[in-house]
């Protein structure tokens, strides 16, 4: 009886996308920016970003800028937040022909943007919801997201790829029901499509997947339904954004501010803000004619700001991901189970040569640096262990940290019942937009609606409409995943001994690689580095980051302290909290003689990595006591 029922649903399930996937066929949803995105406009701002000796302006250029406004001559738009959504939106603001200026108070995607998923997805549990509750508007959204992931991936080729993920089917009715459910994703992608979907057996699958167990719990392993989605380096893709915003015309400030708003002493509309910047103690006037509020988890207190009886938006939910060794998940595959006993999503994914694993999600309070707790590192290790045939073992976390998902409810609705993963935008203050919610998929689209919004809100006039939807970033441009073997084959890693003596060494595959997928086609000016400035050894054993890579991110990306380093320009926090503990003296040397760093900043700069990387639950810095982790 209980599988007829179920069958029906499937058969349901199949009728109901079916047919919303002709209704959207025949009128899909076109982004504003398929209208009207075209011409010499566009033409000369893709030449600017693709230049291959651009460079972007400095800071102190970029504050200049900001301090450079007036009321009489006001930035168009001034955003509060380096995250995703903050620099989607300075960069459409300014591909617009809009003058526009973004202040981040620690550094860009410092925040939630930093510590995601690492996938680019259209939301297979979303399509499920939306397919059961015959709720066409979430499928809409998936369409959307879908359209989008495709979008991210072409204009970020080296950042972002497309990604395998095995669903393991442990009765006949999984099979039937995620073949079916899978095959359906793979029809509203359309034509965004990555890669069909397919039914592997439990022998070929064990063949892909290796760890995946062929027996549990009374049950057996009949097959796995192989789907793909996008994966990419998060916080990477974050600093080229607000890299090519740069280049567009943008004053982007990291460590800056924003401490109070200005208003017009006639209406009260909100005219700019009183910014400080971290890095000097300075503070000034910056004037705009819109303020977009970006911050992410943080917006309810910038709307506090602004008034201090504004209702909360924000309902804060806690992610938890651990990474493993590599040999956890094997390269090219990762293992999504959509469903556990308890209903949650866990996953593994090959990322940069490690394995993360996930997620939590739980409510949580709203702070600078959030911390996985104990109890949610091993309700992920419990999880993954019910589908894995090896031991899966506490002191194999290398790393482990928290994000917080700002989960978005309208301030403006009738009810705050229904807490949305779409985006909101509104306006509740004049001069402040406010845009959050969303996921990292959309963010692009999100900025394009804040944008609008933020015309409309301050009757602004851009040259342009929004040129976004197929802008490569920085990098992008004439990258293949062949570009390696050109740094492989014309450059040389000089390393300098303990000694003093130079050494020269190859460019071998992996630091090629790793060069070519983290800069694009900029990476040949990291091994020009590497080569010419004696920089070319590894930072830390095992991985494959240079400390050429820490000169050029102090040049050309903004790189203005340690965290700032192992955080978000490498990813060396993220995949090995020890690893970097250990490179951080050397990767101090070399900002302290990029920035003229003294005793004091340098030691300042230590004693914050090792506050920053103690959030870091891995193994070894966790507590141990008679042998158990506390």
């Amino acid at each position: 009886m209980a599988a007829s029922i179920r069958l029906r649903r499937i058969g349901a399930v199949a009728a109901v996308a079916g047919g919303t996937y002709f209704t959207l066929l025949s009128n899909p949803p076109v982004a504003s920016s398929d209208r009207g995105a075209s011409g010499p406009a566009l033409t000369d701002i893709k030449q600017k970003i693709a230049d291959p000796f651009a460079s972007v302006p400095s800071r102190a250029v970029q504050e200049s800028a900001l301090i450079g406004s007036s009321t009489s001559n006001p930035l168009d738009v001034l955003v509060i937040g380096g995250g995703a959504t903050g620099c989607g939106v300075a960069l459409d603001a300014a591909t617009r022909g809009l003058r526009v200026g973004l202040v981040e108070r620690d550094d860009f995607s410092s925040g939630t943007s930093s510590r995601s998923t690492k996938l680019i997805h259209g939301g297979v549990r979303y399509l499920e919801k939306a397919v059961f509750n015959l709720d066409y508007g979430q499928l809409k959204l998936v369409f959307h997201a879908l359209e989008e992931r495709k979008q991210v991936i072409d204009n970020a080729p080296h950042l972002c790829h497309a990604l395998p993920c095995m669903t393991p089917c442990f009765s006949w009715f999984e099979v039937i029901y995620y073949w079916a459910g899978l095959k359906m994703y793979d029809l509203v992608a359309g034509r965004r499509l990555l890669h069909l979907s397919r039914y592997y057996s439990a022998q070929e699958s064990v063949e892909l997947f290796p760890t995946l167990t062929r027996k549990g719990k009374d049950r057996s392993l009949k097959g796995t339904v192989v789907y793909y989605d996008g994966q990419m380096n998060d916080s990477r893709l974050n600093v080229a954004l607000a890299c090519t915003a740069a280049l567009a015309g943008a004053a982007v400030l990291n460590h800056a501010e924003v401490i109070s708003f200005l208003r017009d002493e006639g209406t009260g509309r909100i005219v700019g803000a009183r910014i400080r910047n971290h890095l000097s103690g300075k503070e000034f006037d910056t004037y705009a004619k819109v303020v977009v509020n970006a911050a992410g988890p943080f917006c309810d207190s910038v709307r506090k700001m602004a008034d201090k009886e504004a209702k909360p938006m924000i309902c804060p939910s806690s992610g938890v991901h651990i990474v493993l060794p590599d040999y956890y998940s094997p390269e090219g595959m990762g293992l999504i189970v959509p469903k556990t006993k308890d209903g949650r999503v866990v996953f593994m994914l090959p990322w940069l040569g490690r394995t993360v694993a996930g997620t939590t999600d739980s409510n949580t309070s709203i702070t600078m640096l959030p911390e996985p707790h104990e109890d949610e590192i091993q309700f992920i290790l419990d999880a993954i262990s019910d589908y894995l045939n090896i031991k899966v073992r506490r002191m194999d976390v290398l790393s482990a940290w928290s994000g917080i998902r700002p989960l978005a409810m309208d301030p403006n609705a009738k009810n705050t019942e229904s807490i949305s993963r779409d985006h909101v935008v509104t306006e509740d203050f004049p001069g402040l937009v406010t845009i959050t919610g969303g996921k990292w998929t959309t963010y692009r689209s999100m900025a394009e609606d804040a944008v609008d919004a933020a015309i409309k809100s301050g009757k602004l006039s851009p040259a342009n409409k929004c040129m976004t939807y197929n802008l490569q970033l920085t990098g992008a441009d004439g990258w293949d995943p062949a570009s390696f073997t050109i740094l492989a084959q014309q450059y040389m890693r000089m390393k300098r001994s303990y000694s003093g003596k130079v050494v020269p060494g190859v460019m071998d595959t992996a630091a090629a690689k790793h060069l070519s997928h983290a800069y694009g086609t900029f990476a040949e000016r990291v091994a020009a580095i590497a080569q010419n400035e004696n920089l070319g050894k590894r930072l830390a054993h095992g991985y494959p980051i240079l400390e050429a890579e820490v000169a050029y991110c102090a040049r050309h990306e903004y790189c203005e302290s340690v965290v700032d380093f192992i955080a978000r320009r490498s990813r060396l926090a993220f995949l090995d909290t020890d690893a970097a503990t250990r490179a951080v003296p050397r990767i101090v040397q070399i900002l302290a003689a990029e920035h003229k760093w003294d005793k004091s900043r340098q030691k300042q700069e230590l004693q914050k990595a090792q506050e920053f990387l103690e959030t870091f639950k891995s193994s070894k810095n966790a507590q141990f006591h008679d042998g158990k982790h506390n």
